[in-house]
């Protein structure tokens, strides 16, 4: 039998506490992938109706913290970074595999769907929680916040919680 190698969890967790640290040492704030995606959202919907973003509190306000373009916020570099990084890891440890599994009880249709529904509601739930689960629980852990603890705890109960009524679409 073939073993997949991964790192140690423990010196990959010392690792992402490491670069949270330096992240809020340079920049005065945390990690977080939510940001990125607004200002991909932000910078769409400038390109398709400019009139709108002229008009609308939202955009004003977010042109006004984050003049030039949107697509030049140090967030976006960060994601670019993530999947650039995964893509080479998984290069390099021989993981990158170019299919879609699912379990014998599902479809592709029904993983895509899936992925797609709980992608969507994830990122609905990070615009109302103000932050993504690197934004809100990570680095608000970090910092000793107790709004990261609960968002922490709220997010592994949740997905405990929802894992009992989905787990036969897997196993």
């Amino acid at each position: 039998m073939n073993e997949t190698k991964y790192m140690n969890p423990y010196l990959a967790g010392f690792f992402l506490g490491l670069i949270l640290l330096v992240t809020i040492f340079i920049t005065g704030r945390g990690l977080g992938a939510s940001g990125a995606v607004k200002s991909g959202v932000v910078a769409a919907v400038q390109v398709v109706t400019p009139a709108h973003t002229a008009d609308t509190k939202f955009y004003k306000e977010y042109s006004e913290e984050h003049p030039g373009n949107p697509l030049k916020n140090w967030l976006v570099f960060e994601i670019i970074g993530v999947v650039i990084g995964a893509f080479i890891s998984g290069l390099i440890s021989n993981r990158l595999k170019l299919e879609l599994e699912h379990s014998p009880k599902s479809t592709t249709k029904i993983r895509i769907a899936g992925a797609l529904v709980g992608g969507a509601l994830f990122g609905f739930g990070a615009q109302l929680g103000r932050g993504c689960t690197s934004g809100a629980a990570l680095s608000g852990m970090a910092v000793l916040s107790t709004g990261g603890l609960i968002t922490m705890m709220a997010i592994f109960g949740g997905a405990y919680a929802f894992a009992y009524f989905f787990r036969k679409m897997w196993i």
